[in-house]
């Protein structure tokens, strides 16, 4: 639940919404082609996983086929991504509250989720876990819904869109690709920051009560989740309303749900979209805390990180982490309606950063195997490392595009930046510590030691 929950965002139910103004029906192509990128993204770190399963899996790997600069950069720009989803997140489901209680100021009700699910966090991992569950029980539920009424609305004229609801709508009113092929390219940044989080497994493989049976079967799922949560519901929607009468910053759900005329239906998609916003800050808080923790293991941050609660929980990491993401509070009362949407332009390029160092890792790990220096995984990737190379090119492709975009552009500015700031800290603390920075994850101190 915690892999289906990754895969569905508030990057689906509202980044859809831009993305579908700008690509019409072509979309759904989109978010087919990003989703066999992103399932061998997983299948890649599904192998290194059963390699060697660690918690803070994606700097530990990088660390030890790619240098420790690799695991360092890699740790830090991981929590980095997750804080500022945290932020936006929090965000949004305070948004999302006004729609009952417009009295309550944004600032406010972005304070009170962020201390709710920071209580979660802290007591134990199970906590977390049954609270990921439900919320994302409830997207689960409602897409599923959602695509079966929309059948309903296609097959049968349910609703008020029954009479004019038609499959015609995906390559009427200019086509299917009424804006050119290369404006719906332009998409693929908006469509890979919806699929930002399923990478989230490999954080939660390092806790899993039983990790060679639950770990394939999480990954090898994520296709057909793909085709249903993703494609599946875009479809239906696309199908039920004309792609033109969807407008960036609205969430196409909801506009589809308006038309079929059900009762509270609009109502029903912003609680959904609210449990989607929380699940996402739930995730990020759970992510956060353990990578500061692998780093700080390692030498590569504060040593205060490292320690556990009672109940095994690294609440420093997840305090820390929580200060951080309070800022959003901050901005939700400076600036509530920009707040969310700068936020988020971060996170894409982060996100794709992290999935790109897992490509290498698979790459470097697959020849490490071949040259007799790393043991055969039991769970291994199809393509092996022809794929990850393919994948790599699709990346770079997307930030390019990213660039091309005037709008999302705005995203890599902060990368000088934060490049600056992640050398000046790795030399710092290198100089401080020197043995850290040498020492292999996938061998005892010792033994590194005398190498």
């Amino acid at each position: 639940m915690i892999a289906i929950g990754g895969a569905i965002g508030t990057g689906l139910f509202l980044g859809a919404g831009r993305a579908i103004h700008q690509a019409g029906p072509g979309l759904i192509l989109m978010y087919a082609t990003a989703g066999a990128v992103v399932f061998c993204i997983m299948r890649a770190l599904g192998e290194l996983l059963a390699y060697r399963p660690v918690s803070g899996s994606f700097a530990d790997y990088a660390r030890e086929f790619l240098g420790p600069f690799a695991g360092f950069a890699t740790g830090w720009t991981y929590w980095l991504m997750w804080v500022v989803t945290g932020m936006a997140e929090v965000t949004a489901a305070a948004t999302y509250l006004a729609y009952w209680w417009p009295a309550v100021p944004q600032w406010l009700a972005a304070l009170g989720f962020l201390l709710v699910l920071f209580a979660a966090n802290l007591i134990s991992v199970r906590l977390f876990g049954e609270v990921e569950f439900w919320l994302s029980m409830i997207k689960v539920t409602a897409i599923l819904g959602m695509i079966l009424i929309g059948l309903g609305v296609l097959t049968l004229g349910l609703g008020a869109a029954g009479d004019t609801a038609s499959v015609g709508h995906l390559w009427r009113d200019g086509g299917f690709f009424p804006n050119g092929v290369g404006r719906s390219l332009l998409t693929l940044q908006i469509v890979m920051f919806a699929y930002v989080a399923v990478e989230l497994v490999g954080v939660t493989a390092g806790e899993a009560q039983d990790p060679r049976r639950t770990l394939p079967r999480a990954i090898n799922t994520l296709p057909w989740r793909i085709v249903l949560f993703y494609v599946g519901a875009l479809t239906v929607i696309l199908c039920i309303v004309p792609w033109t009468e969807f407008q960036p910053g609205v969430s196409p759900f909801v506009a589809a749900f308006a038309r079929t005329g059900i009762p509270f239906g609009a109502g029903v998609v912003n609680f959904v979209v609210l449990s989607a916003a929380l699940s996402s800050c739930n995730s990020g808080m759970y992510s956060t805390g353990r990578m500061l923790r692998d780093l700080a293991a390692n030498g590569q941050g504060p040593k205060v990180f490292t320690r556990l609660t009672a109940r095994r929980t690294p609440a420093p990491g997840i305090l820390a982490s929580v200060a951080v993401m309070s800022t959003g509070v901050w901005l939700n009362y400076v600036d509530p309606h920009g707040a969310f949407t700068y936020i988020t332009a971060m996170a894409t390029v982060a996100g794709v950063w992290t999935w790109g160092v897992i490509l290498a890792a698979h790459i470097r790990y697959r020849a490490a195997v071949r040259a007799g220096r790393a043991a055969p995984a039991w769970f291994r990737a199809p393509g092996g490392a022809a794929a990850s190379w393919c994948a790599l090119v699709f990346l770079a492709v997307v930030v390019v595009l990213i660039g091309a975009d005037a709008q999302a552009r705005v995203s890599l500015y902060g990368v000088p930046v934060w490049a600056l700031a992640l050398c000046t800290g790795y030399a710092f603390l290198r100089r401080r510590d020197p043995a850290a920075f040498g020492r292999r994850p996938d061998r005892p101190a010792s033994d590194a030691a005398a190498r």
